[in-house]
């Protein structure tokens, strides 16, 4: 079986698993050369969701004309003209090369792009509650991009923020993500659950914008427990939750609790079920949305429509009032 069909097999396997905090990773590495020119191998990992195939890398050379030097070039993939990235040079890492590469294929945030990595190993299960967040631990690379760790057969794998390098590469796509025209009529409460700094910068500027207040939290666990205190604090006033929140915004990728159990322990909740909840991500698919359907999610948006959030937020808590 090949690479690709290996990878649809498990995303067919995923889509049965909804709401139980769990997901695939795809472990791979990259061979690091140090000064006496030993090569140690240092792993890393990305969600299986996101990944179209395993390729072998093309030897691409590095383009001196490049704007940004981890850009290799474009290669032609069936339909798509995929932009190569490598991982090294963004990482600073001193790859050492060999003759059998890869480059993993992905597509996310409704894009296709390549990233070279020294080899890939396997596919693992995990849950999110065993992803150690980037603030629990010393990440000695000293980049953003790192949003957990996690620990197999003895080593560690870092899961990497694909999205804050597409972001960063493109800079101008960013900015188009939080540019919102719409405005409430009146302030609106929004509790929000994301890990990724960019994401919550953009959330927290389109929202605010809109005329809503935001409580961010960094996973989706810290949202249940502040969610919960909320409820706590209506009931002993004799008040509704709505009284403290109008609506729950929630990345489906997080450390600790992930977007689809946080929305399925809300609709579960006596307390918390009548709140709205959005769900959203780069992996989101026509072939994937019918996870959040079921567990309960009222509405799905792809991270490159963060600047609709704003108006889809303000439609849900006023269609429920």
């Amino acid at each position: 079986m090949s690479d690709k069909n290996v990878i649809d097999e498990i995303k067919s396997q995923i889509l049965l698993d909804t709401g139980t905090n769990e997901f695939e990773v795809l472990e791979f590495y990259l061979d690091e050369q140090d000064r006496g020119g030993k090569v140690e191998h240092r792993y890393f990992g990305m969600n299986v969701a996101k990944v179209m195939e395993v390729i072998e890398s093309p030897k691409m050379l590095e383009k001196e004309h490049s704007q940004d030097p981890c850009f290799m070039g474009t290669i032609p993939l069936r339909d798509h003209i995929v932009p190569i990235i490598d991982l090294s040079v963004w990482l600073k890492i001193n790859r050492h090369k060999s003759n059998y590469e890869n480059v993993i294929i992905t597509e996310f945030s409704r894009s296709v792009q390549g990233f070279i990595v020294s080899g890939v190993t396997e596919i693992h299960r995990f849950m999110w509650k065993d992803v150690v967040p980037p603030s629990e631990f010393i990440n000695r690379m000293g980049t953003n991009v790192v949003i957990g760790t996690l620990i197999k057969d003895a080593h560690f794998i870092q899961l990497l923020d694909l999205e804050q390098i597409i972001a960063v590469l493109n800079p101008e796509s960013a900015k188009r993500a939080w540019n919102t025209s719409v405005r409430a009529q009146k302030d609106y409460m929004a509790v929000i659950a994301e890990d990724s700094p960019t994401i919550r910068m953009m959330l927290k500027k389109t929202l605010e914008h809109a005329n809503f207040r935001t409580n961010i939290l960094n996973n989706g666990e810290d949202a249940l427990t502040c969610l919960k205190e909320l409820a706590d604090m209506a009931v002993k006033e004799g008040r509704s939750i709505k009284d403290f929140v109008d609506i729950v915004i929630a990345d489906i990728e997080m450390p600790k609790l992930d977007g689809f159990t946080l929305t399925k322990r809300i609709k579960e909740d006596k307390s918390l079920c009548g709140l709205p909840v959005i769900l959203y991500s780069s992996i989101i698919t026509d072939e994937l949305v019918h996870k959040g359907k079921s567990v309960g999610a009222d509405r799905q948006v792809c991270k490159p429509d963060i600047d609709k959030m704003a108006g889809y937020a303000i439609e849900l808590i006023e269609n429920l009032q």
